[in-house]
């Protein structure tokens, strides 16, 4: 029995999507202006590692942020989409987790009840994240700037030897 999931990566493949994501990143990674990311609901799949080249990355606090959805991942793991909740903390896809880990630089505080319940102070917070990045990120040598964006993904996260 061929999995439905299967046959959709397949037909990515045939249609060069992997190639494409990968040039997409290679170009960006090139870019000589600072690039800020911001995940304000959920940043997945080849969008993800996108957002992962950025100089800086920073998520509202009730995000999530994955290169795979949980269904996803329950699917190739468990061979059981229905278990996506125990996939989704297994995977540690939400802001603090990944802050933990160093795959974000900063969470963006969210009102009481969410992003939604507040637009105009949510839009605040991320103005103020953006101001502050961006003096950060001015004036930096273009050449630096691309190394440093290049290091930076290539020791994203934490590693444990086994």
């Amino acid at each position: 029995m061929i999995r439905k999931g299967l046959i959709l990566g397949i037909g990515a493949e045939e249609r060069g999507q992997g190639e494409a994501i990968a040039r997409n990143l290679f170009e960006m990674s090139k870019l000589k202006v600072p690039i800020i990311s911001i995940v304000i609901g959920e940043g997945s799949s080849g969008g993800a590692l996108g957002i992962g080249v950025s100089d800086k990355v920073f998520m509202l606090e009730n995000s999530i942020y994955s290169i795979l959805s949980p269904e996803g991942y329950a699917s190739i793991l468990w061979k059981d989409a229905s278990r996506a909740k125990e996939a989704a903390e297994v995977m540690k896809m939400t802001a603090k987790d990944l802050s933990e880990f160093k795959v974000i630089d900063g969470i963006i505080k969210e009102p009481e009840g969410g992003a939604q319940k507040d637009v105009i102070e949510t839009s605040e917070n991320i103005k103020k994240e953006i101001i502050k990045a961006s003096k950060e990120l001015e004036g930096i040598d273009i050449k630096e700037l691309t190394e440093s964006r290049y290091q930076k993904f290539r020791n994203m996260g934490e590693y444990i030897e086994a």
